[in-house]
């Protein structure tokens, strides 16, 4: 998935154990400047380090996996936590600070490929 948006704040990076370090930083993202959301990000291991180039209130691509996992505490509850997990920062190519959601692929006739294709599917 990808988004763009406007750096408001970079976090140093946490050393969880010795072998597993994160750094979390946060975009403004708003598809309506009207309405902006302020969306938190991590990043592990050796991506920690691509955030050192950048400065809060620049723009951003951000590409990331959406990850989630069930917990349940001692008592029997159960949560269930999201993250956002980036692996590529750079910055922003075209509106920068807006934020155009580019995580959804545009829509694909399967007819029209498989005609144009010889009739092979690309799965």
């Amino acid at each position: 998935m990808k988004v763009s948006g406007k750096l408001v704040e970079i976090f140093d990076t946490v050393k969880i154990k010795d072998s597993f370090q994160k750094r979390e930083f946060v975009i403004e993202y708003a598809t309506n400047p009207k309405y902006p959301e302020l969306v938190k990000f991590e990043m592990v291991q050796d991506k920690c380090a691509l955030l050192d180039g950048f400065k809060v209130g620049q723009g951003v691509d951000v590409d990331f996996d959406l990850r989630g996992r069930k917990w349940a505490d001692p008592k029997g509850g159960v949560k269930y936590f999201t993250t956002l997990q980036a692996w590529r920062l750079g910055p922003a190519s075209g509106g920068g600070e807006g934020g155009a959601d580019e995580a959804a692929p545009p829509d694909v006739d399967t007819e029209d490929y498989g005609a144009d294709k010889g009739g092979d599917m690309p799965f």
